[in-house]
């Protein structure tokens, strides 16, 4: 059963509550194609070529001015706190899809753009890219989950994710911790 719009708004404090920093990673999921999830306790990824049996490379939603896939949608990091509002693993729902779920403050003010996160060996950068949903989240979660999440006075709490590139190869594993790099 999805939430009304009143009941997300009622759990907004506890999703804005998340850690600043230091999240494990609670899971890991695939896209290998359209609508297709596959769970795993490791992902490799690589700045080249994303996530290798990810449709990333081949079937990107949003393309950079060259025709190629968009660098700063590599890797979508899902807030814990939203995704159990919205999704429950035991129902027939499909998962939202993003790579990673973690319990994090995904809000501008604590992600900003450009942000450079480590998680297992890899570095990854928040993008500017905004990630404000598509109907798919609306067919799958509701119209009030989709509305809540697209809200303009919601916009810089990036309720929906966070969307990253890929700066330094390396694997995640489920566990592992994202912690934000300090600025030098």
């Amino acid at each position: 059963m999805t939430p009304s719009y009143d009941d997300l708004m009622r759990a907004l404090p506890h999703v804005l509550a998340a850690p600043k920093d230091g999240a494990a990673i609670s899971h890991l999921c695939l896209r290998p194609q359209r609508n297709e999830r596959r769970f795993v306790e490791n992902i490799t990824l690589t700045k080249e070529h994303g996530i290798p049996g990810e449709r990333w490379a081949t079937q990107p939603w949003l393309r950079d001015a060259a025709g190629d896939a968009h660098p700063g949608i590599q890797v979508c990091v899902i807030p814990t706190r939203v995704l159990d509002l919205v999704w429950s693993p035991d129902a027939d729902e499909v998962h939202p899809g993003d790579t990673f779920v973690a319990d994090l403050d995904m809000s501008e003010d604590n992600l900003p753009t450009g942000q450079l996160l480590t998680v297992g060996t890899a570095v990854l950068r928040v993008s500017d890219v905004f990630n404000d949903g598509c109907v798919k989240w609306k067919a799958r979660y509701g119209r009030d989950v989709y509305d809540w999440v697209r809200a303009p006075q919601h916009r810089t709490y990036r309720l929906r994710s966070i969307l990253c590139s890929i700066e330094q190869d390396g694997v995640v594993c489920t566990g592992d911790v994202m912690r934000k790099v300090p600025d030098v």
